[in-house]
């Protein structure tokens, strides 16, 4: 015997419910707004938040209820909650920029084994890297580019609509080439210090050549992190442009032109 959901689940339950499952997967998987260092109740709130607001714009666009069966709604909720997932993580792929430069600089600077933990990523990040990652979030809420994350969450509906998984094929096409373009980026922000350490290390090779009783060791290492501190001090600001450019133009991807 067939049973409908109206019996068991009312219809506006059923409705919250679909909506919860993609904006809560996309509320825990985007970048600023889903760090690993927010405590999990407050993504929490956020969802159920942001679920509020989207029931009634994107209410429409799943099945009435009364006509939704059991393995149905499991079936929608499932496909739901994958869509959210590959949208917030193709989202999150933007933050990989600041890691890649992070890393450049600190390897370029000397200070590649000044590590922590990175609760962001989950594993061990050199210490630049940690202050970029905290830099770029706080200037993405302070430029407000959240707002182009919550518009997207809307556009979602639109791109991707409700019972269809998103094709795979393509998603993975653009995942292949948004990682390329952001490790581009990463290595772009990076670039004043790799031009510093081939000049660098260029006059220290040539230097030990010329005068080969020099420890060149203690004199460019000094130096090396000196200089590192001045060049970052006077490009951080530049760098972020170009990383909020990029992520602007990573979350448009989603968003109404």
């Amino acid at each position: 015997m067939d049973v409908s959901l109206k019996e068991l689940l009312p219809a506006d339950i059923a409705t919250y419910s679909l909506v919860f499952s993609r904006v809560g997967a996309m509320a825990m998987t985007l970048p600023a707004l889903g760090e690993a260092t927010i405590p999990p109740r407050a993504r929490l709130m956020l969802a159920l938040a942001l679920t509020l607001v989207m029931v009634p714009v994107v209410g429409a666009s799943y099945p009435p209820a009364t006509a939704t069966k059991p393995l149905m709604l499991a079936g929608l909720v499932a496909s739901e909650s994958i869509t959210g997932l590959a949208i917030g993580l193709m989202l999150r792929m933007v933050m990989s920029a600041v890691q890649v430069a992070g890393t450049v600089i600190a390897t370029q600077t000397g200070l590649a084994f000044a590590q922590t933990f990175d609760a962001n990523q989950g594993t061990q990040s050199a210490l630049v890297s940690m202050f970029l990652s905290l830099l770029s979030i706080t200037l993405i809420f302070a430029a407000e580019l959240h707002h182009l994350l919550i518009a997207g969450i809307e556009h979602s509906y639109v791109v991707f609509p409700p019972g269809k998984l998103p094709p795979t094929a393509d998603m993975l096409k653009l995942a292949v080439e948004t990682m390329s373009g952001l490790f581009l980026t990463g290595v772009q922000m990076a670039a004043p210090f790799l031009v510093f350490g081939l000049v660098l290390y260029a006059a220290a090779g040539v230097l030990s050549r010329v005068m080969p009783q020099l420890q060149i060791f203690f004199l460019a290492m000094p130096l090396n992190i000196l200089a590192g501190f001045v060049i970052l001090g006077l490009t951080v600001s530049t760098m972020m442009l170009w990383f909020l450019d990029a992520f602007a133009t990573q979350a448009q991807l989603f968003v109404p032109h």
